[in-house]
């Protein structure tokens, strides 16, 4: 299956491109919905979790404190450096299987795997082509202050524990832009779309000369 790993920083617009992906027909297989998924009421991963961070990070209701847990880990100590890793160590290999698990299931002529860190985890071992959504730093910002409510703080500190700007732009096989409309954004995905398919194409072909 060839896939595109979609990504780009936090509030670029990543869940936009990945819904008009998805509006052509073509399966989105989306760590963060994954992520939300393995770390439910009544998971494995949600109780292991409640013994590493402690009860402070649980709801009321039972459920994760997504707050709460990213203020822990997003801060600029030591501290919040080793809690934000001992939390990657426990829900990355469980949102790498269960992706797995999706996009087998998924089929399609192509597949988009949104993964917002992927240039900060440095494999693309499964990844055909690498998509960014980029945008400037002050619209991250923003937006993010508005859709989250963190203060221009928190936003910039979970801005500096992802990869830089540049960094991502030198990872990417495609960029869009997303500083215009929704048309433009969809023209985009549009033009985009017609060249994966021609590449998938391609790559099955190149599959079947293989077997």
């Amino acid at each position: 299956m060839f896939r595109v790993g979609l990504t780009g920083g936090i509030a670029s617009g990543k869940s936009t491109v990945a819904n008009l992906f998805a509006a052509l027909g073509v399966p989105v297989i989306d760590s963060d919905v994954i992520a939300r998924d393995v770390v439910a009421p009544g998971t494995p991963l949600l109780a292991r979790i409640r013994e590493t961070f402690g009860e402070g990070v649980i709801a009321p209701d039972g459920s994760l404190d997504r707050r709460r847990l990213r203020t822990r880990v997003f801060g600029e100590s030591a501290d919040a450096t080793a809690a934000r890793r001992a939390l990657e160590a426990l829900t990355h290999p469980a949102i790498r299987a269960e992706m797995e698990a999706r996009s087998a299931r998924a089929g399609g002529p192509y597949q988009i795997h949104a993964i917002p860190l992927l240039v900060e985890g440095g494999s693309r071992r499964h990844i055909d082509r690498v998509l960014v959504v980029d945008v400037d730093e002050p619209t991250q910002i923003r937006r993010l202050q508005a859709r989250d409510g963190s203060t221009a703080a928190e936003a910039r500190a979970i801005l500096a524990a992802q990869a830089d700007r540049a960094a991502r732009l030198a990872a990417a096989d495609d960029v869009i832009r997303n500083e215009g409309d929704i048309a433009a954004l969809a023209a985009e995905v549009e033009r985009l779309h017609r060249r994966y398919l021609d590449a998938a194409a391609v790559y099955a072909g190149e599959g079947c000369q293989a077997q």
